[in-house]
């Protein structure tokens, strides 16, 4: 069975399934465009000052679509044959940097365990986990401020993501023995990255390449991890005990939907129906708002703006008696309001 693969609302059955010529078409407006900013970046001498920078900025939002691309491949969602979306994520894994096998077996851990309380140590990375207020409490004094600092905007949101996307993601690292496959996976992205570059790099000069390259990759890798994050640390999300999770509960509560400008709707893949996405990981992301405004079940998820998911950094806790998430206590000890 396919990773995330389970029966959906009969209401939403029609509309659940990949359509070839959309799924084409979103590879030909993602992958042709940031083809396209590379071209320019690689190619045109003397650029403007301020045209690097916007260049920059599209060509990161066109890998950001592309990995939503890929992580729909990982589901077994953008295309109806297997063969076809293994083949698409390990193309789209060249150009964002996440080995496709790997990733999608650790992806496929966080979509069986999130937000459940008793299964945290199963596969949840920093960014889709958190500490109850009495488990913070109970560390040291050097334990707390080492879980404040990793969870800090500065550390987790702008100096890590580029490190794992560009560092981390050229290793197995956290992959057990058995994974054998996913390991491969690794080294034959890094495998194909390197020609990749090599071939760009000789026709075009390293340098210009990489100082392309780098800040697309950087910028994208901020972006990517903010919004995974951001969708499940939210104030009113749902955590819950072993006994009181289900895949409904923790979809409509523990998920939220970002609204976003259409503009950065379509930039981001419609990730912002996210709480769409965990109800069924089936639904290809370019079905995703059709389904949400299909079910009344479904707009009942947590709301965030783009405004209120910036400020979401903030929720670091679970307050178990309060039911919501809550920054860290201040430093003097006293709660936070």
């Amino acid at each position: 069975m396919t990773m995330g693969a389970r029966d959906t609302d009969p209401q939403l059955s029609n509309i659940q399934r990949p359509h070839l010529a959309q799924s084409l078409w979103q590879i030909a407006s993602s992958f042709g465009p940031y083809v396209l900013v590379c071209a320019i970046l690689f190619a045109v001498p003397n650029l403007a000052w301020w045209i690097k920078p916007v260049l920059w900025l599209l060509g990161a939002g066109f890998v950001v679509r592309i990995f939503i691309i890929q992580h729909d491949c990982g589901h077994g969602s953008f295309f109806a044959a297997r063969k076809a979306n293994e083949t698409l994520g390990w193309i789209a894994s060249l150009i964002t940097l996440a080995p496709y096998t790997q990733w999608r077996r650790h992806h496929g851990q966080h979509h069986a365990n999130w937000n459940n309380l008793d299964r945290r140590d199963s596969g949840l990375d920093i960014y889709s986990t958190c500490l109850t207020v009495d488990e913070y409490a109970a560390l040291s004094p050097v334990e707390q401020r080492r879980y404040r600092v990793m969870r800090n905007p500065i550390v987790s949101l702008i100096l890590l993501p580029p490190l794992v996307f560009l560092a981390l993601y050229r290793i197995p690292f956290d992959s057990p023995d058995s994974w054998r496959r996913e390991k491969l996976g690794v080294h034959l992205t890094n495998l194909g990255i390197l020609i990749l570059l090599i071939v760009l790099g000789v026709s075009f000069g390293f340098r210009r390449v990489l100082s392309a390259q780098i800040p697309i990759a950087v910028i994208a890798a901020m972006v990517g991890v903010w919004l995974f994050s951001l969708q499940h640390r939210f104030e009113h999300t749902l955590w819950a005990r072993k006994g009181d999770w289900s895949v409904a509960g923790a979809s409509l509560q523990g998920s939220s939907y970002l609204k976003l400008p259409r503009l950065l709707q379509w930039f981001t893949g419609n990730i912002g129906f996210h709480h769409v996405h965990h109800f069924n990981p089936r639904i290809p992301n370019y079905r995703l708002e059709r389904c949400h405004n299909a079910s009344a079940e479904l707009q009942t998820a947590p709301t965030l703006s783009l405004w209120s998911g910036l400020k979401s950094w903030r929720y670091a806790l679970w307050d178990e008696t309060r039911g919501l998430m809550v920054p860290f206590p201040k430093l003097d000890g006293s709660k936070p309001a």
